[in-house]
């Protein structure tokens, strides 16, 4: 790390951390998270400062305070409103952009957040006129009916989002397959619209966590971003401005950085947290 990263570290306007392979390893045994070596000292160490932090998860299997719950069982000092998932930032997007009816392609977790917006959230197959926007997130249980019906409502005009995009994610057993990525490869081909993110890597995701942390738009350059995903939170990063340390616990490796795109390198890298607890 240089001098100027660990510069950037000690003085961050805020800390956006991403959980699985980051902060925490699902744990099967227990159904719940464990803690990676110095994620628990170093939320704590950030909370002392009185420095502003969001854990923002890419997944939607489970509501927000779900996630936060099962993080304060593994030992960390987080409360429910300073984690986030995708559907956090698409709901706060649907507000600003008028959106009232969607149709979710994704279990409760996914649709926890826009409910408690007032936003009307249509089943997956459920028959409906006047979506304005189809929304998939984690849905293992999705049917074909389902796609018949987001098809027909992206046909009728209803906008395509998605809460992410990307193939896999980080588990204590190794990589998961993104349920929503696979879901909007068949709505793409059927219709010709590709999703629009709305968690990360997206400005709109982003925004979303800098505006919930109460940090000024003349700072938020001054955020750092901490993930083990090149195409999630290293990418948000460089979208946004920000900077952008790169953790490798979880799919980013050592020996691949290197090859990575522009767009997706991180400022730094480092194998285990208490490298920016020692800054902190």
């Amino acid at each position: 790390m240089t001098p100027d990263i660990a510069t950037r570290v000690r003085h961050a306007s805020g800390f956006i951390f991403d959980m699985d392979g980051t902060i925490a390893l699902g744990d099967a045994a227990s159904g719940g998270h464990r803690a990676l070596p110095g994620a628990i000292e170093l939320l704590a160490a950030i909370r002392a400062k009185g420095v502003p932090l969001r854990v923002f998860t890419n997944g939607t299997a489970k509501p927000p305070a779900t996630y936060a719950a099962s993080l304060r069982d593994a030992g960390f000092d987080l409360h429910d409103h300073e984690m986030m998932t995708p559907s956090t930032s698409a709901a706060a997007w649907f507000v600003k952009q008028r959106i009232t009816r969607v149709r979710v392609l994704g279990n409760a977790g996914v649709a926890a957040p826009l409910i408690d917006a007032g936003i009307t959230c249509i089943g997956a197959a459920e028959p409906a006129e006047g979506v304005e926007a189809v929304y998939t997130g984690w849905f293992r249980e999705f049917t074909f009916p389902d796609l018949e019906a987001a098809c027909q409502s992206v046909w009728a005009g209803a906008r395509l989002t998605t809460a992410s995009h990307v193939p896999f994610f980080a588990t204590a057993n190794g990589r998961g397959i993104g349920a929503s990525y696979a879901i909007n490869a068949m709505i793409t081909a059927m219709t010709g619209k590709r999703a629009k993110v709305l968690g990360k890597p997206s400005k709109i995701a982003f925004d979303a966590a800098a505006d919930a942390m109460g940090i000024a738009r003349t700072d938020r350059a001054a955020i750092v971003i901490v993930g083990d995903d090149p195409a999630l939170e290293m990418r948000m990063a460089h979208n946004a401005g920000a900077t952008g340390i790169g953790m490798t616990t979880g799919i980013m490796r050592p020996d691949a950085v290197a090859a990575l795109k522009r767009e997706e390198q991180p400022h730094a890298v480092i194998d285990h947290l208490q490298a920016l607890l020692a800054l902190i």
